[in-house]
């Protein structure tokens, strides 16, 4: 059966809808996130400290969507990328899931007793279910730049031979610093716009400014490491776009350096880092200056630019093995079959629309400043 869109072209339509999904879940449940990791600080009572965790109760379940999808994505368009990395990440993975699981059950419970020391409790639960995936999607993302010790068996089968404790090196640690740093600034710039003006807010600005500051110089820092560090792989030969899915049909070599390629030959990708830069930048100031616009769209483009940058400078790369670089997963070699990419694209064309619809109408209808006067008048907050 002929289908309406090549091979070669449906992988790199569902590479590009890999990195929208991650997008979208950078900037809507970033700000939820980096929310949570703030609320210890910038709230002190318990009556700012509900105000702050209603700023993100109308839409945290919804922006966590985008979450699902995303990994909904890799199993079913990149099932070598699934089945490999969520190997090599289980333990990541786990701690990961059990921290996101505090987020639904600390926001039902806190409130239900009135005891000081269990909504303390709750309060720093929700403060490890923000800060954990944080720390540990950045820790993710620097160990698929610098590669995870996989290698493929003649039939396929994947060994992974590292361990959780190997997943934290320099480079890594820098690299979920640079994620929590981007997604308190996120959360900071959220509560600007959505904590009712005063001390929750100042604090919020206070401590966003650093954490912009933070996070531009944590990217600079990755990017010297990435220019002049050990970093990369580089395929040798020409790719086989349209080939079958067999990751040991390539050839990869390490070449340090070599996630600098893409941007030296398509002067256009400079776009995201410069992004990346820029919105921070915008987002620094923003939040110093207290201008709610600036500071929010600043920290959306900072957290797209950032999460891009690290896109386009691995393509065709999605994960490289350090022990075995022939055993790396690229777009072309690790991909679902062309039958499969086309029809899940025809559904995501239906249903994707759908999703940004309700998601629109909901932060529509759900749009205002938190109060803590509110607290006492509305039964359905948190």
């Amino acid at each position: 059966m002929d289908l309406p869109l090549d091979y070669a072209t449906l992988r790199i339509i569902w590479w590009g809808l890999m990195g929208v999904l991650l997008m979208a879940f950078a900037v809507t449940d970033g700000f939820d996130l980096g929310v949570a990791t703030l609320l210890p600080f910038v709230a002190r009572t318990d009556g700012e400290r509900r105000m702050v965790i209603n700023t993100i109760g109308p839409t945290w379940e919804g922006n966590q969507v985008w979450f699902i999808l995303g990994g909904g994505a890799i199993f079913a368009a990149w099932p070598f990328v699934y089945a490999v990395s969520f190997s090599g990440f289980y333990l990541a993975m786990f701690v990961v899931l059990a921290a996101l699981i505090l987020r639904p059950v600390g926001f039902k419970y806190r409130s239900k007793r009135p005891s000081k020391i269990w909504r303390s409790g709750w309060d720093w639960a929700l403060f490890v279910g923000g800060f954990a995936p944080a720390l540990v999607f950045g820790v993710a993302v620097g160990n698929v730049l610098q590669g995870l010790p996989f290698r493929l068996d003649g039939d396929l089968r994947a060994t992974y031979e590292g361990g959780f404790l190997g997943l934290f090196t320099p480079f890594t640690l820098l690299c979920g610093l640079l994620s929590v740093a981007m997604l308190v600034t996120h959360g900071a710039a959220w509560l600007t716009m959505k904590a009712e003006k005063g001390v929750v807010r100042d604090r919020a600005r206070a401590i966003g400014t650093a954490a912009a500051l933070v996070s531009i110089l944590l990217f600079a820092g990755g990017y010297v490491f990435t220019a002049f560090g050990p970093l990369g792989f580089r395929l040798e030969g020409a790719a086989d776009a349209a080939g079958p899915s067999n990751p040991l049909r390539s050839a990869t070599v390490a070449a340090p350096g070599a996630w600098h390629d893409n941007f030296a030959a398509y002067g256009w990708m400079w776009i995201a880092p410069v992004a990346g830069f820029l919105g921070t930048g915008l987002a620094l100031f923003g939040i110093r200056a207290g201008r709610e616009a600036p500071a929010f769209i600043g920290s959306s483009l900072g957290a797209l630019g950032i999460v891009a940058t690290v896109g386009l400078s691995m393509f065709p790369f999605i994960l490289p093995s350090s022990i075995d670089p022939k055993s790396s997963l690229t777009v072309w070699n690790a991909s679902s079959s062309h039958m499969t990419l086309f029809v899940m694209l025809a559904v995501t064309v239906v249903l994707l629309p759908i999703v940004l619809a309700y998601t629109a109408w909901a932060f529509k209808v759900m749009w205002g400043r938190s109060t803590v006067d509110s607290l006492s008048s509305n039964p359905d907050l948190y």
